[in-house]
């Protein structure tokens, strides 16, 4: 570029105004450095840019020329300077959340309500995907804020900030005749029960199932049936239509378990509980959505 952004902008004036003094008015400054500013724009492009006359100054051909892409040139300047300000006072922006389908369901969507009734301009992309997925791309900065349990990955990695939901359990549960057919089939009780009946269980692509089998193999209980769902919310049909016993996450199922409709298998040692909550990269400086976001989340109890 052979001016630089202020020769333009005095250029821009002189041709508007159609005099030195018009344009020295308007920017504040003298009418001797308006015609300095314009005399080395001009030296700059070999070119005359004005005719001057008793009454002002007229533009050349070059100038006309050159007025017009100089005047597209500010207005994109000014839409973008104008774009920028009602962000700012809109709240606008863009936040990427990973979650798993499970979490999105029953956690992530009563904040999202609110959320998006006070932010309505913050667009919101959500990926649904399990939580060592959310992990991975949190840590590779692909998404901005992530729902998961807490993982051990999470502890490794630098930068991380965890806001914690609170705990989830884990607990198996079926309906009530086919507890009570299982029993009197074979006359069992506790773990003896979930290696009878048919589990139902998160596939092994799933954080939690990869969390149950291993509470399962510590324990020594292989079950001889088994059903795999790709989401929580079909184990929990499952369960209530007495296709089997359901690992699900006690939280989730509240209504289920208080009229009967779902009874808990008694077991002796129960699975621990998980802690889950929002996690992210904790940056010099976070755009401003996801400062929003934050700061909402910690303002916020459901």
């Amino acid at each position: 570029m052979e001016g630089n952004l202020s020769q333009y902008h005095v250029f821009m004036i002189t041709a508007q105004t159609g005099s030195i003094s018009g344009a020295a008015k308007k920017l504040y400054l003298t009418q001797p450095a308006v015609s300095r500013s314009i005399q080395m724009l001009e030296k700059s492009m070999a070119t005359s840019l004005f005719v001057r006359g008793p009454r002002g100054v007229s533009l050349t051909e070059d100038g006309l020329l050159l007025y017009r892409h100089v005047s597209q040139a500010f207005q994109a300047l000014e839409a973008g300077e104008s774009e920028l300000h009602r962000r700012g006072r809109m709240g606008m922006g863009h936040i990427t959340i990973g979650v798993s389908t499970t979490l999105c369901r029953y956690r992530l969507l009563p904040y999202l309500k609110t959320f998006t009734r006070i932010y309505p301009h913050i667009g919101i992309n959500i990926l649904c995907q399990p939580t060592i997925e959310n992990v991975r791309l949190l840590q590779a900065g692909t998404i901005d804020i992530g729902l998961v349990a807490r993982h051990e990955e999470l502890e490794k990695a630098a930068q991380i900030q965890f806001h914690s939901l609170g705990r989830i359990e884990d607990i198996f549960v079926s309906t009530p005749d086919y507890l009570q057919n299982l029993k009197k089939r074979y006359d069992k009780d506790g773990y003896d029960l979930l290696e009878a009946g048919t589990l139902l269980l998160l596939d092994q692509a799933n954080a939690t199932r990869q969390y149950i089998d291993y509470y399962l193999e510590e324990h020594h209980i292989h079950p001889q049936q088994k059903i795999e769902s790709t989401t929580m919310d079909l184990l929990i049909e499952f369960a209530r239509t007495g296709l089997g016993i359901a690992c699900v996450i006690r939280q989730f199922i509240e209504e289920d378990l208080r009229n009967g409709s779902l009874v808990e298998i008694p077991i002796s040692d129960k699975i621990p509980a998980r802690e889950i909550g929002f996690a992210w990269r904790q940056e010099e400086e976070n755009s401003r959505a996801l400062q929003a976001f934050v700061d909402f989340l910690r303002q916020t109890r459901l």
